[in-house]
């Protein structure tokens, strides 16, 4: 049989006309269960797919999809299975002949109780295969292997929370057919199927367990873009969840320590995470209030807050959890106890001198953007993150893409923020002190701003770089539009990058304008600071400062309306005209800071105040879109935007740049990274690019 139909495809969607004569009846669909049969050709060396017609087919009420579409098709797929077992396989799942023939003792096991009831879900182990590729995929497989081993063994005992947290587990086909599927597939709401189903079947009266003789193996994500890409899917699931009926009715049902657990199993992981986050930020603008406001200095005068070692120790500490040290903790018990202890310290220390902590730390801020994007706009989408075995080189653009609101822009405001400490803050005055306070928040910003390129293959090669550099400027300088896609041009890409905001509601809406107020607050408190004030606490003073960023704006719609009317047909005028407003701008700041006697210090002052607030008025305007739009100041924002972004890139690429010109800086990184055959791949992949360059300079002599 199996050699005959080595496939059988469901879920497959087929569409019967029926007619009489020229007149059409009905167009019906149909869910249908087709087998392949591999047949040899004898006049052709491959085999040819033969379908055979319609095995089974149940019709459907039309062409829409009503769900997500994974877990709609588990759902329709479970129509055509028998037998009282089911077991779903992802496709990145494999098995093994041996653990084969464990599954008659596992399907056992639904006949055994488990406390007061029979399971309703065996759930078993899962074997990461994919550990040796990278230093990522190498975290990726320890970090999974804690998680389904002893993790889900204590969920399932004694905790009674495991829910479904993977496909290898075996389904009551009985008892879920007759309580809505192995899936809930409602689109737009449950994004994470899996677990879904674990609370479906605990609300249900349902039972979970835990089996450890059987495993299955499976294949994670190798590149950091995959495991960003999988990390905001589990993000946005577990912002669903936390907004979801299911999650409140386990709460109302369980007794006071299995909510506890279910808590700290599910929402209560991110959720402290996004706390973790947020705490860094409250931190850091508190103590700049501290510092700007003056009461920092008269703190640290007065005898009770002059011996404070102890806070400096507790500083100290908590810098372990914001370096992500404790979230490796589960994982080096579960090495422990398979491999022992001292195999478990050994992988610890390598784990970490191949930037372990980096990673982590980076993974922290992916959980927080998407976790606290979902629930103040909602809107979660699937995202595909391919789970290939090929670890390639992402062009600059791409990352760019991919982290620049989730890390870029939330590092750079952190940036900001600890330079203007140390500029004001009276902790700067002790390094020790200073080093206390900040370090931990200094590791946090250089990680969430340089990660993605230091996980990258070949990211510090110079060929490659200018490569990025080309794509990069080719990218953010191309025009948007209808069928444009998001790759091809920053405009497309700023357009997606705004669609939360377009379907949020309007407490969304509200929340995201108050929290775009912080950079006011912050203007506000640095304008006081500059040595032309003479001290003047006056709001004359904070008006003149807007009077300022007001001039800009306009400058900015000037080249915006000169770009849409001059930029096609007359670009040499327009280009000159514009290099003659910007050295007309910088001649104006010239003669300022020479007549106001502005120090450097004042100079780097009003680039630290001006800067964060325009990027505050660009999330102001973007969450006020419609109004914008009204008013014809659209082209003026996203001039605005364009010129952040320009600003932005450059940040990222300069260090990148310099880093690139010492040859030993890439050959460092892939050695540390990488496996040995992918670094010989790329050592070879080297040679052969420059005999090609060789030889197409030959051809053109």
């Amino acid at each position: 049989m199996i050699l005959l139909y080595p496939s059988l495809r469901v879920a497959y969607i087929d569409v019967v006309e029926d007619r009489v004569g020229e007149k059409q009846i009905e167009t019906a669909y149909y869910s249908t269960l087709v087998k392949v049969a591999l047949n040899k050709d004898s006049e052709s060396a491959g085999p040819v797919q033969n379908l055979d017609q319609v095995i089974y087919r149940i019709k459907l009420p039309g062409p829409a999809i009503l769900g997500e579409g994974k877990p709609e098709n588990q759902n329709h797929a479970i129509i055509f299975t028998r037998g009282e077992g089911l077991q779903t396989i992802d496709m990145n799942q494999d098995n093994y002949m041996e653990e084969a023939l464990k599954m008659r003792n596992l399907l056992q096991e639904f006949l055994t109780e488990d406390g007061i009831r029979q399971p309703s879900i065996l759930g078993v182990r899962e074997h990461i295969f994919t550990g040796s590729v990278s230093s990522l995929a190498w975290f990726m497989s320890n970090q999974e292997h804690s998680f389904v081993t002893i993790g889900q063994r204590l969920l399932a005992n004694p905790l009674k929370v495991r829910f479904h947290y993977g496909h290898p587990d075996v389904f009551d086909r009985l008892f879920h057919l007759t309580r809505g599927g192995v899936s809930k597939a409602s689109r737009s709401i449950n994004l994470s199927e899996d677990i879904f189903a674990g609370f479906n079947s605990t609300l249900r009266g349902g039972n979970v367990t835990h089996h450890e003789y059987v495993q299955v193996g499976k294949g994670r994500d190798v590149g950091l873009n995959q495991i960003s890409k999988f990390e905001a899917k589990v993000a946005n699931g577990n912002g669903e969840q936390t907004l979801s009926r299911d999650i409140y009715r386990l709460g109302h049902r369980f007794d006071f320590f299995r909510m506890l657990s279910c808590y700290f199993t599910t929402v209560g992981f991110y959720f402290s995470t996004l706390l973790t986050v947020f705490t860094v930020y409250v931190f850091l603008y508190g103590r700049l209030y501290l510092a700007l406001s003056g009461l920092e200095e008269g703190l640290a005068t007065q005898r009770k807050f002059s011996h404070n070692h102890a806070l400096q120790v507790a500083l100290a500490s908590q810098s372990l959890v914001q370096l992500g040290f404790l979230m490796a903790l589960p994982m080096m018990m579960e090495i422990g106890l398979e491999k022992g202890f001292g195999k478990a310290l050994s992988e610890f220390i390598m784990m970490n001198l191949q930037l372990a902590s980096v990673f982590f730390t980076f993974s922290l801020g992916t959980k927080t953007h998407y976790y606290g994007r979902m629930l103040l706009h909602g809107g979660a989408q699937y995202r595909s993150t391919g789970r290939g075995f090929v670890v390639f080189h992402a062009k600059f653009a791409e990352n760019y893409r991919l982290y620049s609101r989730s890390h870029f822009v939330k590092g750079i405001e952190l940036m900001t923020l600890l330079i203007v400490y140390q500029l004001f803050g009276q902790t700067s005055h002790s390094t020790i002190a200073y080093i206390f306070v900040t370090s931990s928040m200094w590791f946090l910003v250089l990680t969430w701003l340089f990660a993605p390129f230091l996980f990258n293959p070949s990211g510090f090669e110079w060929a490659k770089i200018l490569d990025d550099w080309s794509d990069w400027n080719k990218w953010i300088s191309n025009r948007g539009g209808i069928g444009v896609s998001p790759e091809k041009s920053w405009e497309s890409w700023w357009e997606i990058e705004q669609e939360h905001l377009k379907h949020t509601g309007t407490l969304g809406i509200i929340f995201e304008i108050i929290l775009s107020l912080r950079f006011f607050i912050y203007q506000y408190g640095l304008v006081y600071q500059l040595t032309i004030t003479n001290n003047n606490k006056s709001i004359v003073v904070y008006l003149i400062s807007w009077l300022v960023i007001l001039v800009m704006l306009v400058i900015l719609k000037i080249i915006s309306v000169g770009r849409r009317r001059f930029g096609a047909n007359f670009q040499l005028f327009f280009r000159l005209i514009k290099f003659m407003i910007f050295v007309s701008f910088f001649a104006i700041l010239v003669v300022l800071i020479v007549l106001l006697h502005m120090t450097i210090k004042d100079i780097l002052v009003c680039f630290l105040a001006f800067l964060p607030t325009g990027w505050g008025i660009l999330l102001i305007a973007q969450a006020c879109r419609p109004l914008f739009r009204v008013t014809g100041l659209w082209g003026s924002v996203r001039a605005l935007a364009r010129a952040y972004e320009v600003i932005m890139g450059m940040l990222l690429f300069t260090p990148i740049t310099v880093l690139s010109w010492f040859p030993f800086v890439s050959e460092f990184q892939t050695r540390m990274l990488f496996n040995q055959a992918f670094s010989r791949g790329l050592q070879i992949s080297r040679i052969l690019g420059g005999q090609k360059k060789e030889r197409a300079a030959s051809t053109k002599d």
